[in-house]
């Protein structure tokens, strides 16, 4: 064996170890990691000899805690674990670690345990998270099953939580489409949160990505959902919000996103809704309101990817020139007008006016009346006018 693939092992193994030591987006600890290195820092975590001391801006209680957790750590288990559901564990360095998770400075994942075939780091370059209310409306499941299956046909990963509500609507969305998702998790890659779920899981991890910081078996806090959004954020090219409140964990991701540069889009909802309340806070900020794939992708795509341009029916006359339609407004919407009356409210000469009622006498939006010329009646769809009769 080589000298490099010995040292890659070894620092594989550490990190392993230290995701059972340093909770998600422990700066103090990241800091630690970038000076000292993972093997360094967990034997000065785990060593007999004190060595623990010489680490700084953290009180003695507090090392205590690290270095009992480090006593616990066994990563051979926890890597052949991984292994036994189907998966491994990235680290920074190799092929398949996302780079823009390092745009996370000190607070960057000491590892993602990962579960699925793909290859990470090129599902993460062309992804886009979708996020929102765990106890949303039906119109936000909608939206969000929308968003997903429409982002999945377009050829990009859905990134979500894999929670109730808008995420898992987002997930399905887009395992319904055939496509990509890829679901960030805040336990074990071998815990399916929330049970409920756990078809929906097993499903992801066969068609596209599970990943989390934590090792095997470890269950979610409070906390660990709140910081597992940073990693949502720093994964994706941009994040959308589906329904939140003004208290919610999805106006979290979004302010990360912000904070990091990505695109942040928000979904809006009716305006007596308090679960489109954080929504709407966050498009009167630098959010950018979107209601549809199209418009997500223009957002966040190449060059080019635009989405199509809005706009309401085309109707006859608004194919008329302006001349046509200028003496076409000057006629009642009831009763007949003589030519010369017509040349003076459309603020033209007779003949003008002549020559323009007969071409929209020709176009079938006007009718002569004697000396005089209408406007021709629209017709009425009653489907109840000649029943009964013949």
């Amino acid at each position: 064996m080589s000298v490099r693939a010995t040292v890659l092992d070894a620092e594989r193994r550490a990190r392993a170890a230290l995701t059972r030591v340093l909770e998600p987006g422990d700066e103090r600890g990241g800091r630690w990691l970038r000076e000292l290195g993972a093997v360094e820092l967990l034997r000065r975590l785990s060593g007999p000899d004190g060595r623990g001391a010489v680490l700084t801006g953290v009180t003695a209680a507090r090392l205590a805690g690290y270095r009992l957790r480090a006593a616990g750590a066994e990563p051979d288990r926890d890597l052949a674990a991984v292994d036994a559901v189907g998966g491994r564990f990235v680290c920074p360095g190799d092929g398949e670690w996302p780079s823009q998770l390092d745009d996370l400075g000190d607070a960057r994942p000491v590892g993602l345990w990962v579960r699925g075939v793909p290859d990470l780091r090129l599902w993460a370059l062309r992804s886009v998270a979708v996020v929102g209310a765990r106890a949303c409306t039906p119109y936000g499941a909608h939206m969000a099953g929308t968003l997903g299956a429409g982002l999945a046909e377009r050829g990009w990963v859905v990134v979500s939580g894999a929670a109730f509500g808008v995420d898992g609507a987002a997930h399905r969305g887009a395992l319904g489409a055939g496509g990509a998702t890829l679901a960030v998790l805040a336990c074990g890659v071998d815990v399916a949160y929330p049970r409920g779920h756990t078809e929906l899981i097993g499903r992801i991890a066969e068609q596209g990505l599970v990943i989390g910081e934590l090792p095997p078996a470890e269950h979610p806090t409070r906390s660990r959902f709140i910081l597992r959004n940073r990693v949502i954020a720093a994964l994706t090219r941009g994040t959308v919000v589906v329904e939140a409140k003004y208290r919610s964990g999805s106006l979290v991701t979004a302010r990360s996103a912000q904070r990091l540069g990505r695109s942040t889009m928000g979904v809006p909802g009716p305006a007596t809704s308090g679960l489109s309340a954080g929504v709407h806070e966050l498009l009167r900020g630098e959010g950018v309101l979107v209601t549809d794939a199209a418009e997500v992708i223009e957002l966040v795509g190449e060059i080019g990817d635009l989405a199509p341009v809005r706009r309401g029916p085309v109707l006859p006359r608004d194919l008329l020139d302006p001349a046509s339609a200028r003496v076409l407004d000057a006629l009642p919407r009831t009763g007949g007008m003589d030519g010369r009356d017509v040349a003076r409210a459309a603020g033209t000469s007779t003949d003008e006016a002549l020559g323009r009622l007969y071409e929209l006498h020709s176009l079938g939006f006007v009718e002569r009346e004697s000396d005089g010329w209408r406007l021709t009646p629209v017709p009425t769809h009653n489907g109840d006018a000649r029943r009964g009769g013949t």
